[in-house]
């Protein structure tokens, strides 16, 4: 019941959609004071969430934009949550926008900043393939050279609290209780360091794939829409509700 309540919350949260549902209001309603105030309210929207400085800097204050490791220190594991790989219709895998998390989850254990790397990833909510992001994350890393002894994985997890709870439960079967190192994209890490608190880790946290970074801003950025903006505001807008809902339950 969790998941349909805060997948409906989500729709009913983004921007777009409120644009969409005041669209087919002003086209159904044949009250014309309404309407002219309807597509006030939808020009206002669209000006407001289509304007790329706006959801920057509302992005930035949101994400986590600086890694927490003490200088020179060895961590017992580093743990890289699920949501940046795949599976097509054929079972074909594939890398997405958030690939970046296993970039940086190599980079770290190469360095030797972690000795070891727990992945966090089942097969998602609606997925109906067999196939699971933690075994395929795996595979991934141990043909890029990652000993299969420093390998741990979880791949039941379908949320960010399950990523922590079943992790937690492994972990402590291996006595495994030293500081983790938790690695999520920058806006995700917020919800996901909260949530691990809560089910009883000690994380510092290292962002990636960065949506945002300290740019020189043009005219163009104040004044130029651009709807890719909309989709942004979708996921910064999820990961606030996940984090209210994740409060609100007890989860975080």
């Amino acid at each position: 019941m969790f998941y349909i309540l805060s997948k409906l919350l989500y729709f009913l949260v983004v921007p777009f959609n409120w644009v969409v549902i005041l669209f087919f209001m002003s086209v159904f309603t044949k009250n014309k004071r309404l309407k002219k105030k309807l597509w006030i309210s939808i020009v206002a929207l669209v000006a407001i969430f289509s304007n790329p400085y706006i959801f920057y800097k509302a992005l930035n204050a949101w994400q986590i934009n600086k890694a927490e490791l003490q200088p020179n220190k060895q961590y017992q594991a580093g743990i890289i949550l699920g949501g940046l790989s795949g599976f097509d219709r054929k079972g074909n895998s594939y890398f997405n926008e958030a690939g970046d998390r296993f970039i940086q989850t190599l980079k770290l254990y190469n360095q030797g900043t972690i000795k070891k790397i727990v992945v966090s990833g089942g097969g998602g909510l609606y997925s109906k393939n067999e196939l699971v992001e933690g075994d395929l994350l795996k595979e991934e890393f141990l043909k890029n050279k990652v000993k299969h002894e420093d390998l741990i994985i979880e791949n039941k997890s379908r949320s960010t609290y399950e990523n922590a709870i079943f992790t937690k439960r492994i972990l402590d079967s291996l006595h495994m209780n030293d500081t983790m190192v938790l690695i999520s994209s920058a806006s995700h890490l917020r919800r996901s360091k909260m949530v691990f608190k809560n089910a009883g880790f000690k994380t510092v946290a290292y962002p990636c794939d960065f949506e945002f970074v300290d740019l020189f801003y043009t005219p163009l950025h104040y004044i130029w829409p651009n709807l890719n903006a909309f989709n942004g505001w979708a996921k910064l807008i999820k990961e606030i509700v996940g984090t209210a809902m994740y409060s609100l339950t007890g989860k975080a």
